[in-house]
This record gives C-alpha cells, structure tokens and sequence, in this order.
C-alpha cells in the first residue's frame, strides 16, 4: 500500500453557506426597517435660520392685570350758550377765547315787538286795577246801602214793637177795638221778618263781595306776575355766561338777527377730564371707581374712572376719568395721554412676554425651544389675561423654559422647527 495516499488532509466543507448569509442579512435590514418605521419621528418639520426668530424665557413673577389706554383731555362742561329771546346783535361785548364770570353780559340784543308787548301788559295792568277800584267802590258803596238801610228798618221794628205792645195792653183791657190790635201785631210781625231777610241778604252780600274781590285781587296778581315775567323777556336779550369759564364759538356779529333758540356761543369750564376708548373686550370688566395713571416728564399722575358710557361703538365703548390728585400744569384740552387702567390686584403667576405669537396661535399653542436652541417643538398652552408686557400662563408651560415669542405666521402646521 502506498503511504502518500493516505496522508492526504480531506477537505471540511463550510456550514455556512452564501445564501445564509443573505438570509441573516435581509433579516437585519428588515428589523432595522421596522425599528426606524416605529420609533422614527414623524411630526412635521421646516428649517427657520434663528436671527429670524425671538426666543424668550417663561419666569414666574408679578402680573399686574391692567391694560393701555389712551386718553383724550376734555373739558368737564361745556354750557352752550342759547337765545332765550331772539333780536337783533346792538353790541358784542365779549370776544371769543376770553374768561368769563357767572352773570358777566356776553351780547345785547334788541327786539321792538317785545317792547310792544311790555307796553300792552302794563296798559292791561293798569286797566285791571283800575276796574279793581271802581269795583271796590261801587260794592261798598252797596254796602253801605244796606247798612242803612237796615238801620231804617229797625228803627221801625222798634216802633211797631212799641205800638204792638200798647195795643196790646188796652185790647186786654177791652179799651180798644179788635181790629186795631191785629193791624198793629201784623205791622209788628212783618217789620221783624223784613229786617231778617235783610240781614241774610247782607251776610250773603258780604261772602259774595269777599269772594269777588279775592279773584279780582287774584286777577291783578296774575298781571303783576305776567308783566314780570314779560321784563325778564325783556332782561333776556341781555345774554349773560351762565357760569365762569372760557367763552368759546361765539359767531354772532353785530346787526345779525337771532332766532329764539338759536345756539350762539359756549362757556368751557376750566375743570378737565379724561375721554379713554377701551376694546368692548373688557367691558365686562371695566366700572367706575377703577384706577389709572400715567406718567409725564417723570411724575406720575393719578386718576380714578368716573363713568362708563354704556353705548358700544365701532368696537370700543367710552369711559370717563377725573384727577385725583395733581395734574399736569401745561395740560390742555385736546392733548391725549397713555393710560394705565388698573383692572385688578396683583398675583404672582407664570408669564411669558408678549409677541406677535399670539396673533398666528390664538393663545393656543406656541413652540417651545430645547436647551441648545436647535429644534423647537409646538406644544398646547392655555392663555388667561393680558397685560402691555406679559401674558398670563395658566397651563401647558414651566418657569425656565423657552419658547419662540416671535410670528408663527410662515411656520404653517409644522410640529417641530429645525433651527439653523
């Protein structure tokens, strides 16, 4: 036997073929695939360059809840001054833009035809009292008659009484006929029911009398009164200031005519007020007594709202404010002013500074940035109030994180924000 033939080393074939080795590593592409596909990201994304951005801090702090408004200075009054009576301008005693003191004579007017009527009234006058007069004496007069003639009368009855008792006593004696006795007791009884006829027609005279004087009495005070009232007409074409102020608008010239009623000028009172507009957005919110301030070369001016106009227009409703303290001395009407309404106390809470954010999100949501300022995310939020500089967070972020303040307006749906 040859010994070479067996020495020869038989070749191992290899377990491991090619095609396994395919198989294992389709098998790891596929679980890779299915790792990527289930624990990929698959929010939304865009790349923004970040000096295009404003990122800011939420801290927690102090959230004064008041809003700015601006404020338009206004007198407090304005007294229009009308024509109580019309006529024609004689003179202009006060010119437009001067003070003015209550009572002070602004125009003199003139109006003949008023003239004419105080003329007739006193002629009625003086016709009144004069019938008044005759009346008083002719009733007196009547008076007087019945008076005596009630003397007369009882000077009778006198008589008669006289005669009726003598007849009476010599009747009883049979010394004097029948007859004459009767005619002298009929005589006695008529004279005595004559004289109190008499004297009821007397009483009834003296009411009758009475109560027609009084209305007489009456009429002429009606007269005096009327009459007065005609020269205060008369004094009423002297136009007077009302009140003390500055004369402003007076447009009536000397020799123009004047309408009753007709507007002629107005006194501005020197006290000023404060005519803010607020957003209808806070008119549940807003009522007299609130504070406001501003400032003004470096002092601070206090004021507290007065009224509140219930009318909404245009969005905005009115509000009036007054100085509770000093105000500013050069102030003048028409100047306007930024104020700081106070709309309540403040709370300490989470804040985020204020930005163009809030017109894209609504208050919504905003995108919140990681620490190395690479990617940002959008996340809900809840807004509550509002101030000039912060909003106020009540849900959805902490202190310390940051967010981008800045327009979402080109940011679309995206979920997150590729910063670059």
């Amino acid at each position: 036997m040859n010994n070479n033939t067996m020495d020869t080393p038989i070749e191992r074939k290899s377990r491991l073929k090619k095609k396994h080795i395919y198989a294992v590593a389709g098998g790891v592409f596929l679980l890779v695939c299915v790792f990527y596909f289930i624990f990929r990201d698959t929010s939304s994304s865009m790349k923004v360059e970040k000096e295009r951005l404003t990122i800011s801090t939420i801290i927690q702090g102090e959230f004064n809840d008041y809003i700015r408004v601006i404020g338009q200075v206004l007198p407090d009054r304005i007294i229009y001054l009308d024509a109580v009576e019309g006529g024609r301008v004689e003179e202009r005693l006060i010119e437009e833009g001067a003070q003015v003191k209550a009572g002070d004579v602004i125009l003199r007017l003139s109006n003949p035809l008023l003239n004419i009527g105080i003329l007739q009234s006193e002629a009625d006058l003086a016709y009144q009292e004069n019938e008044l007069r005759n009346t008083r004496i002719s009733m007196e007069q009547e008076h007087l008659s019945l008076k005596q003639e009630r003397i007369n009368l009882n000077k009778e009855l006198v008589q008669k009484e006289r005669r009726y008792k003598q007849y009476e006593r010599l009747y009883n004696k049979q010394l004097l006929a029948r007859e004459e006795y009767l005619l002298a007791k009929e005589d006695y009884e008529s004279a005595r029911d004559q004289l109190v006829v008499l004297d009821q027609r007397i009483s009834q005279d003296d009411l009758f009398r009475s109560s027609q004087l009084e209305s007489l009495d009456e009429n002429i005070r009606n007269m005096k009164r009327s009459l007065a009232l005609v020269r205060e007409r008369l004094e009423n074409l002297k136009v007077k200031a009302p009140v003390s102020g500055q004369l402003g608008n007076l447009e009536a010239q000397i020799g123009q005519s004047i309408a009753q009623g007709e507007r002629i000028g107005q006194v501005i009172t020197p006290e000023l007020k404060v005519e803010a507009r607020i957003d209808e957005h806070y008119v549940e919110r807003v009522m007299p007594g609130l504070p406001a301030n501003f400032e003004r070369e470096g002092k601070t001016y206090e004021m507290e709202m007065t009224k509140v106009y219930p009318e909404v227009r245009d969005g905005q409703f009115r509000t009036d404010l007054h100085f509770t303290g000093g105000r500013p001395e050069n102030i003048r009407a028409g100047q306007t002013y930024h104020l700081n309404l106070q709309l309540g106390d403040p709370v300490q809470a989470i804040l985020i500074p204020r930005g163009s954010f809030y017109q894209a999100s609504g208050g919504q949501y905003v995108y919140v940035v990681d620490e190395d300022e690479t990617t940002a995310r959008r996340r809900p939020v809840k807004i509550g109030r509002q101030n000039p500089q912060y909003y106020e967070v009540t849900e959805g972020l902490k202190p310390g994180e940051k967010v981008i303040i800045s327009g979402y307006e080109l940011f679309g749906e995206n979920e997150r924000l590729i910063i670059r």
